[in-house]
């Protein structure tokens, strides 16, 4: 169970290192993007948009120290939960915001996003739920080396849907 643990780190790791920097590579696009999202006061908008991006950093780093490893996939269940609730109110409100997960979108919110976050919140509890432990080096490479290739799937979800989308 340590390699799931692994594998779910690296995963994750991954998913909120590149959603922290796309935030933070067009930060005032992030900020224009969350009122469409949910019904953010504006006075609210700049120290909510900080403190997701700040989260999002924290929780890699929380994930790659051992002694915090616990902490990392409780504040990314937290955030994924808080990521789902609003996008499932604001789908039924009507309201389709653009996704600016990993950075500047025009695509839509749409319940396939709340199928990525259900995923992302299945690998968060896995990970919190499986037995600390250091893994012997091969299976830890290659859990890791799972969890980075399931990041990078994650991270592209959109276009691959999108691409799957057109060709039918």
């Amino acid at each position: 169970m340590e390699y799931v643990r692994a594998a779910c780190a690296s995963l994750l790791a991954l998913v909120f290192v590149a959603s922290a920097v796309s935030k933070l590579r067009d930060f005032g696009g992030f900020e224009r993007s969350l009122p469409g999202l949910a019904p953010v006061p504006a006075r609210l908008v700049r120290p909510l948009a900080r403190a997701v991006v700040a989260a999002e950093a924290a929780i890699p780093v929380l994930l790659l120290v051992p002694p915090a490893t616990a902490y990392g996939f409780g504040l990314a269940g937290i955030l994924l939960m808080a990521f789902t609730v609003a996008i499932a109110v604001a789908l039924r409100h009507g309201r389709r915001a653009p996704c600016r997960c990993f950075g500047a979108s025009s695509t839509p919110i749409a319940p396939r996003h709340l199928v990525r976050n259900a995923t992302l919140l299945v690998a968060a509890a896995l990970g919190g739920a499986a037995p600390s432990g250091l893994p012997m080096t091969p299976g830890l490479a290659v859990a890791v080396a799972g969890g980075l290739v399931g990041a990078a799937l994650i991270v592209v979800f959109d276009d691959i849907v999108d691409l799957f989308a057109r060709s039918s």
